[in-house]
Formats: C-alpha cells, structure tokens, sequence
C-alpha cells in the first residue's frame, strides 16, 4: 500500500490515478475533505496524522506522500510558523533520534510541528519511496530533512517547481521532496514553458496552459455565471449579454493581489476567503466560483466537493494540483515518463 498524509481532499490522489499508481491509503483530520475524497473514489482514515500510530502499517508500506498543514509557514497567512522555524529543525533531529515528543516545545503556531512528522513515520516504516509538498519558505527545513533520509540510505532530490510547468493553468510554486532507496531520483522533468522555442527540432515542450483555456474560454467576452448539466457539468456562456471585453483574474483583495489575464495561467490559488477571488472587467464583476477554482487547480469540473462555499475553496487551495502532483509521483514511484504523458 501506500500512505497519503495529510491527504485532504485528494490532489496527491488524483494524480496518482493519472498515473496508474493504486492503493493509496489516505489520513487526515478534516471531515469536508475526507467525504470529498471519499466520493472520488480515495480512501481515509480521520484521524489526526502527528498522533496516529505507525505500528499498524509497518510491513506494509511502498511509498509514503505528505503535505503538512502551509498554514503556519505561508505567506498568506501570518507566518507565525517561520518563528518556529528554529522549534521545527530542532523536533527533526528529535523525531530522527526516536522521540517524537512535540508537546514539551513552546510553538508560536501550534500546527508549526506537523512539518517534522515524515521524520517519525519514516523512521518507522522506511517505505520504498517518499514525496512531499510544502510551501516554498518550508525548502530548508526539507534540504535538513533530506539529509536524515539519505543518512538512512535515501537517495533525495529537493527544490521549488512550478506548476504550470507541468500542465497546471496556475503558476503556484511549491518546495518538493522526492526520496527512494531503491532508485536515484531527480526533478521531475518539464512539460510545459511560458515561451517554449518555435525553431525547436527536438525536445519541444507545451506552452503554459492559460486559465481561458481551462475554462473553455474560446470567442467569448467574459466567464459564465452558471453550470449546466445533468451530469458532468460544462460551461455556459453568454456572449449576447456580454460585460464586455478585458476580463481579468484578481486574487484577493489587497491593493497590490496579483491580477492575471485570460492568456495567462492564474496565480496562486489560495485560502482567502471565496469572494477574494474575482473575475474584474471595467463594466463589471463578480466572485469566482468554486468550480472554476478547482479546474484552476487542476481538478476536473464534477470533483464532487463536500461542505459550504469556504470549506471548498479551502480544500481547493490546499490540495497539491493533480498534473503536478502525477509529475513527482512519476519520479518517487518509478513510473515511466511515457505514462505519464498520456495520463491526463
């Protein structure tokens, strides 16, 4: 099997099906996700990851993925995580000795300690493979975790990706892990580029998917206010009522959020709340729908999402984009690149 920690509403998950990679067992804390996952067809356990028992797993395990809660060490948030910066590499070398004692340590954010726990659960289950994701200030915590890894025979590879290089229509960066100690591993390789060569012979890579092409945008003035369908929703639009042209993604409500166009990827998405994230033309507005959200964060448009408005942009924004995630699982698990190419 394989274990997802902190594996939300199933972003890791959905990549891995891309992938053909199965038996993915997941564990998180929170009830919204955990029933969006489950109606996706992903496996859960609730429970909370940093008091959950190893010994039921070992023998068990092949590879091991993790995103620990970006709250504390985001910069959307208060970052009050990076004052426990010093607390969190500290608890690694605690957890890589075998105390896994966290409770006796003063945290400024009381969710800072759960970016130490591949530590323990590595320790304990030495699966085959590991990958994990955090936000980019969280890299040098996952270069000194490295180091525990390969002192245990792991080969490691660490560094910040960008999601739209690999087929995600959002330019969100994260710090990544990729560990094996059956085989050398590396970055995952590219699939996308913002400018890719047009003299290139070989070794062409896609440009970088726009949000008006994942949303369908094709000859119309501005984003839909409704889904229909009985089934699988697809996007109307109403060009006859058109706002207009000059439509714009704005990600939040601070005077300098990020604002991109329809021939642009989006940003991050991120936890803000639902109506900071807009559609802004001239003439008019309106707030993005959390639909349009997860197919910015590389969901498909009927990911059946449980819990009210905030609950699903919250699991949008916190779950790994599925084409990224497919790219490093490709990498941890071994699985071959042409795979990967005809998975989506």
């Amino acid at each position: 099997m394989n274990l997802d920690l902190y594996a939300g509403a199933g972003g890791w998950d959905e990549g891995a099906r891309r992938i053909g990679l199965r038996n993915i067992i997941g564990i998180d804390n929170w009830w919204d996700a955990c029933a969006t996952a489950k109606a996706a067809g992903h496996l859960r356990i609730q429970a909370d990851v940093s008091t959950y028992p190893t010994a039921p797993f070992a023998g068990q395990v092949r590879g091991k993925i993790g995103s620990p809660p970006c709250g504390p060490f985001s910069r959307a948030g208060k970052q009050l995580g990076l004052l426990d910066q010093a607390r969190v590499h500290a608890l690694v070398n605690r957890m890589a000795a075998g105390d896994d004692h966290w409770q006796d340590m003063p945290w400024e954010d009381d969710r800072s300690h759960h970016a130490a726990q591949p530590v323990r659960w590595v320790r304990d289950l030495r699966p085959e493979w590991v990958a994990l994701e955090q936000v980019p200030e969280v890299l040098p915590l996952w270069r000194h975790i490295s180091d525990v890894y390969r002192g245990w025979g792991y080969s490691v590879w660490t560094g910040i990706l960008n999601s739209a290089d690999y087929g995600v229509p959002q330019t969100r960066e994260r710090a990544i892990l990729i560990a094996s100690r059956v085989r050398p591993v590396h970055q995952p390789e590219t699939t996308h580029e913002e400018n890719p060569p047009a003299d290139a012979l070989f070794g062409v890579r896609q440009p970088w998917v726009t949000f008006g092409e994942a949303l369908g945008w094709v000859g119309v003035n501005r984003p839909a206010r409704t889904i229909t369908g009985n089934r699988a929703p697809r996007w109307a639009y109403d060009q006859a009522n058109s706002y207009g042209t000059g439509w714009t993604l704005t990600h939040g409500p601070q005077a300098n959020a990020a604002v991109r166009t329809a021939d642009q990827p989006a940003a991050t998405i991120v936890c803000s709340r639902p109506g900071n994230l807009r559609w802004t033309a001239p003439d008019g507005r309106r707030q993005v729908g959390y639909r349009e959200a997860a197919i910015l964060q590389g969901f498909p448009a009927d990911y059946p999402w449980h819990g009210n408005k905030t609950s699903r942009f919250h699991q949008i924004s916190n779950a790994v984009p599925p084409g990224l995630a497919a790219a490093v699982l490709s990498v941890a698990a071994g699985v071959p690149a042409a795979r990967l190419e005809t998975a989506a």
